[in-house]
C-alpha cells in the first residue's frame, strides 16, 4: 500500500476536515495524492479557496498541496487509504455520541475495495474501532477484514492553538489489525511525522492510550480546582500556593480553571461509559468530571456573594465576560464551560455581556443562543476574564477600571494579572 501511495498510483482520503483532519490532509498532500472530504459544504468551499474555517492553518499551507476537497461521498471511491478524523462528542446525558463515526464508517464502507485500508483517529473507548466501526465497514462493503481489507487506529494528538508542537513534531502512535497492516500504516505516517512513530501492539492499546492521556489531565486539573475551592474558603491565594509547591522537583505544575473543549472535557465520559458497560463504576474518573463540571456554578455563586457583600442586587448588575472559546487563541467554542458560566449568571438575572475576538458570532448564536458584542460597554459591576487570549494578556488594571463603575470586581479565571496593582479594585482568581 505505501509504495503505491508514495508513487501516487493510489490516493489517501481524509474524512472530516476540522482541527484534526485538515492539518493531516494537508501534511499528507505534500507527498501523496489526497481527497479531503467533509459533509459541511460551506467549510469545503472555504478550503477550496485555500481558507481554513478553524483559522488554525495558514493560507501558505494550501499552496502546492496535491489535494481535492469535496463534500460528495461518491468521490471517496477514488481512494484506497482512508483516515477518519470526525468528532466524537457526548450527548446531553454525557453518553458517547457515535453518530458522526457511524456515518463516516458507512460512507467509507460504500467506497471500500479489496486491498484498502481504514485508519481511525477519532478519540473513542477501547474496542470501538473493532466492535462498533468494523461491522459497519463490512456491512456496507460486503468485504471481510483480513481477507479483503485492513484497519488501524492512530490517535490524534493535535493541540489547537499550539504553533510550536505541530503535527509533524508530535510522536505518532499507530496500530493495525495485523502485522502487515501495522507496518504499512507506520510507513505512511512515518513519511510525514518527523518526531517518530510508536507501534502499539494492538488497536485496543492505542485506543486506551489516547483516552487516558486526557483522563489523566482532567484528573490533575480537577485536583487543582478542588484545592482552589478549599484555599478560597481559607483566604489563601491558590496560585501562590502552587508557585511555592512547584519549587519541588517532582511537583506537577497544573493550574485550576474551566475544563471544556472537545478533548479533556469529553474523553473521560467515553472511558466511563465503557467501564460501566463492563459492570465497573469508576470512582476517581467520575469524581474528577464532577468537580470540573461544577466549576461554572462555583464561580457564578462566588461572584454573586461578592456583589451582595458590596450591597448590590444581582438583578440590577451588569457583568462583562471576556472570552468564550474553550482555550486561548482558538475559534473552537465546542463544549465551552464559559457558556455554562454565563448561563449560571443569568439564573440570577444578571445582565451579562459577552466578547471574544476569536469566536464566530453566528456559531455562538447557533450553539448557545447567546450574542457576542463587538466591543465592551462601560459601567460594569464586574468583569470576568475567562480565557487567556493573547489580546487579554497585556491589559492592565487601569483598563478594567475604565470599564467598570465605582466599586469594581475583577475575576481573573486564568491568573493573568497581579493582585497588587491596585487596591481599589476587588480582585479574585481561582
Amino acid at each position: 500500500m505505501f509504495n503505491e501511495l508514495i508513487q501516487k498510483e493510489k490516493r489517501i482520503a481524509v474524512v472530516g476536515l476540522g482541527y484534526v483532519g485538515l492539518p493531516i490532509a494537508l501534511e499528507f498532500a505534500r507527498k501523496f495524492r489526497v481527497i479531503g472530504f467533509d459533509i459541511n459544504t460551506d467549510r469545503v468551499s472555504m478550503m477550496q479557496r485555500g481558507e481554513d474555517p478553524s483559522r488554525e492553518v495558514s493560507a501558505e499551507a494550501f499552496a502546492g498541496a496535491d489535494i481535492v476537497f469535496t463534500a460528495d461521498p461518491a468521490d471517496l471511491k477514488q481512494a484506497h487509504f482512508f483516515v477518519v478524523t470526525v468528532p466524537t462528542p457526548v450527548d446531553d446525558y454525557k453518553v458517547p455520541d457515535l453518530k458522526p463515526l457511524q456515518r463516516a464508517s458507512g460512507a467509507i464502507g460504500r467506497a471500500l475495495k479489496p486491498g484498502d485500508y481504514v485508519i481511525y483517529e477519532s478519540t473513542v473507548y477501547p474496542g470501538c474501532t473493532e466492535d462498533d466501526c468494523l461491522p459497519i465497514l463490512e456491512q456496507h462493503s460486503g468485504l471481510k477484514l483480513g481477507a479483503d481489507f485492513k484497519i488501524g487506529y492512530s490517535p490524534e494528538r493535535i493541540n489547537p492553538g499550539d504553533k510550536h508542537r505541530t503535527l509533524a513534531d508530535i510522536l505518532k502512535v499507530v496500530s493495525g489489525s495485523d502485522a502487515e497492516a501495522l507496518e504499512e500504516i507506520a510507513a505512511v505516517y512515518g513519511s510525514i511525522i518527523r518526531a517518530g512513530i510508536y507501534q502499539a501492539p494492538s488497536i485496543k492499546v492505542a485506543e486506551a492510550a489516547k483516552v487516558i492521556e486526557n483522563v489523566q489531565r482532567d484528573l490533575n486539573i480537577s485536583l487543582m480546582n478542588e484545592l482552589a475551592v478549599i484555599f478560597d474558603k481559607m483566604g489563601i491565594d491558590t496560585h501562590e500556593v502552587l508557585e511555592a509547591a512547584g519549587t519541588k522537583w517532582n511537583f506537577l505544575k497544573f493550574t485550576p480553571g474551566l475544563v471544556g473543549g472537545h478533548c479533556i472535557g469529553i474523553d473521560p465520559y467515553y472511558l466511563l461509559y465503557k467501564a460501566r458497560q463492563l459492570g465497573y463504576d469508576p470512582q476517581v474518573i467520575h469524581s474528577g468530571r464532577r468537580v470540573n463540571d461544577g466549576m461554572p456554578t462555583y464561580i457564578a455563586t462566588k461572584l454573586v456573594q461578592m456583589l451582595l457583600q458590596r450591597g448590590k442586587n444581582p438583578r440590577q448588575t451588569k457583568v462583562l465576560v471576556m472570552g468564550l472559546t474553550f482555550k486561548e487563541n482558538v475559534s473552537d467554542i465546542r463544549n465551552s464551560k464559559v457558556a455554562d458560566l454565563v448561563r449560571e449568571l443569568m439564573k440570577y438575572a444578571i445582565n451579562v455581556h459577552l466578547i471574544d475576538p476569536y469566536a464566530s458570532p453566528n456559531e455562538v448564536a447557533e450553539a448557545y443562543r447567546m450574542t457576542l458584542m463587538e466591543t465592551p460597554s462601560t459601567h460594569y459591576d464586574a468583569v470576568i476574564v475567562a480565557v487567556a487570549h493573547d489580546a487579554y494578556q497585556s491589559l492592565d488594571i487601569a483598563y478594567f477600571k475604565s470599564l467598570m463603575n465605582g466599586t469594581p470586581i475583577l475575576m481573573d479565571l486564568k491568573g493573568l494579572y497581579s493582585t497588587t496593582q491596585d487596591d481599589a479594585i476587588e480582585y479574585w482568581r481561582l
